[in-house]
Order: structure tokens, then sequence, then C-alpha cells
């Protein structure tokens, strides 16, 4: 790690405040972690249960990151006492968590009058911190956890904030390239990616109900994603990004352009090591016993997220598909929110038993990933998993599920990291042949010698903790001479 420099040593207080879900409250606090390496004082903001899933803070941070807790009011006949993130309900229900997630306005922004930060560092979710931050004299920052080019593909606040064109919207126009990119590009959503998607938004006509409808009869309007994003790009004092000028120039210049105002690349804030608990001490031997086992290199890791759930046919299909590829693997496959009984084929187990293993409970995807016997991965593209893949070399194989999934997924083909598998345009279905197919250019064919090779090349950008350091460290010079 490099030495504190003198310019880094003034403190700086920041609140955090992250969207609740995992792929952010983890993001968010890994970047809290290297700011209070630095000596930047963390007050780290969120609910009882999601600060109870963030990592532990390392024992010499202590002092410099504060958990600061503010309870969500529920609506028991929607969302359950026990749901405080995304991962905890379906994505029909996205807009009850959104409506309890904005009562936290007020008790934030007393929080901030008697904390008095330097800055908040806040989320595309919540919309109203700019105007709270204002008023209050606190610059405000909006961290996107998101790819450069998801943000270019979405657009600039003005076409974000665009009611009409919002009502207006059909899946179709998320399928070609938009008129503001200015670089020829090959990522865009397929259309039943963007069927999903739809299925967790306010409705876009009179004609569609969802939970939307429910929360209008309530008196609660809801606020459709394009204009939380759009709120916070345009009103937020500046942006901060997960990504790097080395991975994504092109989309992080067209970012300064649509923004005006400036984007500034954090990194991709690798997972710092994990912390041992009793149940990943557990777990871990369990995991390493098998994998040291296998030949180096020669395992397939199969995780598709903690929010995606597989229906009984998509596992079925997945299961063939790695049975028929005839490779090693390890498939960490999660029991679905609505409790559904998933079952494997029949006799798959014994089939593949020596050379693949079903693991049904939490595993440590980390060090999963920088066990040597692991060689590819199989992802559903969400960027926390991206970053660790890519931070230990490992070729992908893309099977992407939700929201920006599938233009991650276009970007890692397009820099010859992976492999897609090939699913129906309309349904999203995909085969056993597709993913053994995949799953073996990936892992062994010639034709994927290219994707092997570039990805251990991603280790000096994902996983070059000298570089990623570097952009903190610029990212705290700015805060500073940016300070009120």
């Amino acid at each position: 790690m490099d030495e504190q420099k003198p310019e880094l040593e003034k403190k700086l207080h920041i609140v955090i405040f992250p969207w609740l879900a995992i792929g952010h409250l983890i993001p968010f606090f890994h970047l809290s972690v290297s700011l209070a390496k630095k000596g930047v004082h963390i007050s780290f903001v969120s609910t009882p249960k999601n600060l109870q899933k963030i990592p532990k803070i390392p024992q010499n941070l202590s002092s410099f990151v504060t958990l600061v807790s503010i309870p969500l009011t529920h609506d028991p006949k929607n969302l359950p006492e026990s749901a405080e993130s995304s991962n905890d309900i379906p994505i029909e229900k996205t807009q009850y968590l959104k409506k309890a997630f904005d009562g936290l306005e007020s008790p934030l922004t007393n929080y901030l009058i008697n904390s008095k930060p330097d800055y908040i560092i806040h989320d595309y979710a919540s919309y109203w911190v700019p105007k709270i931050s204002e008023n209050l004299g606190i610059p405000c920052v909006f961290f996107a956890v998101f790819t450069g080019s998801f943000m270019g593909f979405i657009g600039p606040p003005e076409v974000l904030l665009d009611e009409v064109r919002d009502r207006n919207l059909k899946p179709e126009d998320f399928t070609t390239t938009p008129k503001w990119i200015t670089f020829p590009t090959d990522i865009v959503y397929r259309t039943h990616e963007v069927l999903e998607y739809f299925k967790g938004a306010p409705p876009q006509d009179d004609q569609t109900h969802n939970c939307s409808d429910d929360l209008e009869n309530d008196g609660y309007k809801a606020v459709p994603d394009t204009r939380r994003f759009g709120m916070v790009i345009r009103a937020s004092n500046f942006i901060a990004i997960r990504s790097s000028v080395e991975f994504e120039s092109d989309w992080l210049s067209l970012l300064n352009q649509l923004y005006r105002k400036p984007v500034i690349p954090l990194g991709f804030l690798p997972p710092p090591p994990l912390v041992e608990n009793q149940e990943e001490g557990k777990n871990w031997v369990e995991i390493k016993t098998w994998l040291d086992k296998q030949r180096k290199g020669s395992v397939i890791y199969v995780a598709l997220g903690t929010e995606a759930a597989l229906s009984q046919e998509q596992v079925n299909e997945l299961a063939i598909g790695l049975e028929s590829s005839g490779l090693p693997f390890f498939w960490v496959l999660r029991k679905p929110l609505n409790n559904s009984e998933q079952s494997l084929p029949s006799g798959f187990e014994d089939r593949t038993s020596g050379r693949g293993l079903v693991y049904m409970k939490w595993a440590p995807q980390v060090k999963i990933l920088g066990h040597p016997s692991i060689g590819g991965f199989l992802t559903h593209c969400g960027y926390n998993s991206v970053i660790e893949g890519l931070a230990f070399g490992r070729v992908l194989v893309l099977l992407p599920m939700l929201n920006d999934q599938g233009l991650n997924s276009r970007l890692l083909e397009g820099e010859k990291v992976g492999v897609e598998v090939q699913r129906n345009e309309q349904d999203g279905s995909f085969s056993s042949e597709s993913v053994a197919e995949a799953v073996k250019i990936a892992m062994v064919a010639d034709e994927g010698q290219v994707l092997r090779n570039n990805a251990k090349e991603m280790i000096e950008i994902f996983g070059n903790e000298k570089l990623n350091v570097s952009y903190v460290n610029d990212f705290i010079k700015f805060l500073k001479k940016h300070k009120n």
C-alpha cells in the first residue's frame, strides 16, 4: 500500500448513503474502506439489517468508519418486516421498497443537520438528496456503481427527465444505439432483457397494472428509475463512477460531455481480503477441500448472483449443459425467494460426482475465484461479480439476468474477455447445448484462447492494487480541492 501523503492527511468527514441492494451496499462499503485507509472519516448510513449484511470493518479502521442505522417504515401489507433490501423481495415488489426508501428522507436530513459532514456520497435511487444537500450547504456526489457504458447508454439528464419520452418508451427503443452515443458500439439490450426490466418499472400506460397502481391508491406516486437517475445526475455537484480510463476511456469521455460536470473515475474498488467469520471458515474449508482435488485452471465456477431467480427449466438446462460440457464445475445454486422447490435433473449429481459439485449454502465468492483450480466464471454479469472475476483473470461465460447485466455482457464480449450463452431473443430461454458450447469455448477450445489470454491481462487493471489506490488518492484530492 502507498504511504499516506501529507496532502491526504487533513481529515474529511463523508456520509455514505447507498441504495438498498447488496450489489450497491458492497461497492459503497469498499469505497468507504478505501477512503478510511487514507484517514477520511466515514459515516455509513443504511437500515439495521443491511448494516448486518455488509462485511466487518477492518479492526485498524474502526475509528474511521461509523455505521449509522436508520430504520425503514414498512408497509405490512406489501413489504414484510424482514425485507430491507432488493435481495429480500421479488422484482415485482421493487416499488414498495422504493417507497420505504424514500421515507428515509426526513431522518437522513436530521442526521445531516446534526453531523455536518463535508460531503454526502449517495446512490441513484435517492433523487431527493441533492435538494437536501443544497439546503444544508453540503456538496453531494452521485456515486454510480455501474459501468461507464451503462451510464452512457441511458443518456444525459435532459433525456432521462423527458416525461413525454418516458411515457412513450417501448422495449424496442432499448435495442438500438441511442443517438447521443458518438462512436460505434454493439452495446444494446436484447428484447427479452428489456421486457424483464419493464416488469419492475412503473407502468408506462393506463393499461398496465403492477404495484405502482396500488401505491398511487395509497397517495404515493412511484418515481421511475429514469427520473431518479436524471435528477441525481443533473443536481449532484459531480459524479463518481466505478471505472477507469484503462478500461472505458471512450465512455468516460462521453459522460463528461453528456453531463457537463466532472465525472471522476474511482477505479474498480476491488474487494479487500475477506474477514474470516465462523460460517465462512466452515464453508470455505469444505469448498477448498473439493477445489484442492481439481487440476489448476480446470474448474468453471458458476454463480448467478443474489437477486436473479432461475426457473426450473433454466436450472435443468444449465445443469445438463454443465454435465454435457464434460468439464469440472463448482455451482453455487441459491434457493428462490418464494421458497419454491427447485430440483436438479434426475441422476445429475450421481453422474457428475467428483467432476462437479452443486453447493446450496452461502459461499465466499472472492476466495473461490482466487483458488488456483478455477479457470473460468459463468456469471450473471453483475458488476461486482465481473470485477471480482477479472481481478483474478478468470475468463467469463456470460448469462445476464436483470437490469444493467445485459449491457455489461455486451461490453465484456466486445472486450473479448468472455463469451455469451446464446438465447432466444424474445423470451430469453437458453438450451443445454448453448450452455455447453459457451463453457467449452471459454475453457478449452482453441477459439477461446484469445479470451483466456485477454482475461488474464485484465488482472493489470482490475486486480492492480497500486492503480486502483491511485484513483482513490486522486478522488480525495479532488474532494479537498472542492470542499466548501
